[in-house]
């Protein structure tokens, strides 16, 4: 027996998120309003907010996420053209594309019911006494007919500038497709990026064990500017979203998975723990998508054919964990600015949030700009959101831990529906966790 034995990696990231939450409490009571306590270093003055939150705290997290950033543009593209270069009959192509954006509207519909039903049996909003001449600018949703247009490149380089996804996903299906029409040559370069995404996992490997230090500066500065007085003055909203948003990602998602595939929720959930946990440190599924395709890929069984379909498609319009903030912000809302809305109202608002998951893919700000259709669709202030905003930052972290749980889920169904899923990884506990581990001092 050693007494040595090294963490996990979920061990290690749980620990980097626990030590960064206590900084971050500690820096928050000792500042406590005194943004100028001065830091004496080596003969130097320097206020203890600029050298920690703003220089040392926010530099390690904002680079832990640029390099996880880093990393989509070239996975997807590589990825993608793996698997569509291997699909061994192209039409079915169409019938993936239509399993895998129905099962995510499908979701999508189920997440904004069940907060709206959620949201009417509490009352988040009723006796609520807040400030109602507040003000919220959005930029304007794109026409529909604009937003089909922009989904087609018309330079596919400045769309992975840009970080354009579904324009990406676009032009690395069409590049795979012509691969597998040009027989030896596209052979060839198949085999070569086949090499490609075998080194980008890699890299998305080493990244993942530096996780636990760009958690703890994350959660650090978080926890040091986090107001919590917004957040207790809005319990029962906070609440309300957080509670549906748990019980959507652990009772729908379980549900769904088990009806359709017959596979074990618990083994799903234990597997996604580390791609949940990156997905609530940095808020965003895009950054977190590396991660996410190696969990469904490594751990959970998915061939790359499909998981680099639908975990791309995933990160850019499943949005289930956005409109369950919808459907609780609009009860919300509405009950504020004392409006009754019909049944016709509440079904236009499911429709609406439902369509614009899709519609508004890949414009920034898009939660916002979702929420801010639904309510003019059914006739509330759209100033409303900045009554709500004061405590998005938190309910967004766990958004993003539900969006990629629900793209990690779809990826079992639909890969499961095409042959095209590996049981016996699935079920292998320790599937993946041997490629989670690099030794640092033997690169061979």
């Amino acid at each position: 027996m050693t007494g040595n034995k090294k963490l996990g990696l979920t061990a290690r990231i749980v620990i980097g998120m626990a030590a960064g939450i206590l900084v971050g409490f500690f820096f928050k009571w000792l500042l406590a309003g005194q943004d100028e306590r001065i830091l004496h270093i080596l003969g130097m003055e320097l206020p203890l907010k600029t050298f920690f939150i703003d220089g040392i705290f926010h530099i390690g997290g904002e680079i832990f996420i640029a390099s996880l950033k880093m990393l989509v543009v070239p996975l997807v593209f590589v990825s993608l053209v793996c698997g569509t270069c291997s699909l061994s009959d192209t039409s079915s192509l169409g019938r993936l594309g239509g399993k895998t954006i129905g099962l995510y509207m499908v979701t999508t519909a189920i997440a904004i019911t069940l907060a709206i039903f959620a949201a009417l049996l509490i009352n988040p909003g009723k006796g609520v006494e807040m400030q109602s001449d507040a003000s919220f600018d959005i930029s304007e949703a794109p026409p529909l007919s604009q937003v089909f247009i922009d989904i087609f490149p018309s330079n596919p380089i400045e769309s992975m500038a840009s970080g354009n996804m579904l324009q990406i996903i676009v032009f690395a299906v069409l590049f795979g497709l012509a691969m597998a029409l040009s027989g030896k040559a596209g052979e060839r370069l198949a085999a070569v990026f086949n090499d490609l995404s075998e080194v980008i996992m890699k890299l998305v490997t080493l990244l993942m064990n530096l996780a636990p230090y760009g958690v703890f500066f994350l959660m650090a500065k978080l926890f040091t500017t986090l107001g919590f007085e917004t957040i207790a003055s809005l319990i029962k909203y906070f609440g309300v979203v957080m509670t549906v948003l748990i019980l959507h990602g652990l009772v729908t998602y379980a549900v769904i998975l088990k009806l359709l595939t017959g596979l074990n929720p618990l083994i799903f959930f234990r597997k996604m723990r580390d791609a949940a946990l990156f997905g609530f440190s940095t808020s965003s599924s895009n950054a977190t998508m590396p991660v996410t395709m190696e969990a469904v890929t490594k751990k959970l069984g998915v061939k790359n054919s499909i998981a680099s379909f639908t975990v791309p498609l995933g990160a850019t319009i499943n949005m289930d964990g956005t409109a369950i903030m919808q459907g609780v912000a609009t009860v919300f809302i509405a009950q504020v600015f004392v409006v009754d809305l019909t049944l016709t109202d509440y079904l236009m608002v499911i429709v609406t949030a439902t369509l614009a998951s899709i519609g508004t893919a890949g414009v920034p700000g898009v939660g916002l700009i979702m929420l801010a259709m639904v309510l003019q669709q059914v006739g509330l202030p759209v100033e409303g959101i900045a009554l709500i905003i004061g405590v998005d930052r938190l309910l967004d972290m766990t958004r993003t831990a539900v969006n990629i749980t629900g793209d990690a889920m779809v990826s079992c169904i639909v890969g499961k529906s095409e042959n095209e899923f590996d049981v016996n990884v699935f079920n292998d506990i320790n599937a993946g966790n041997k490629e989670e581990s690099v030794d640092f001092h033997h690169l061979r």
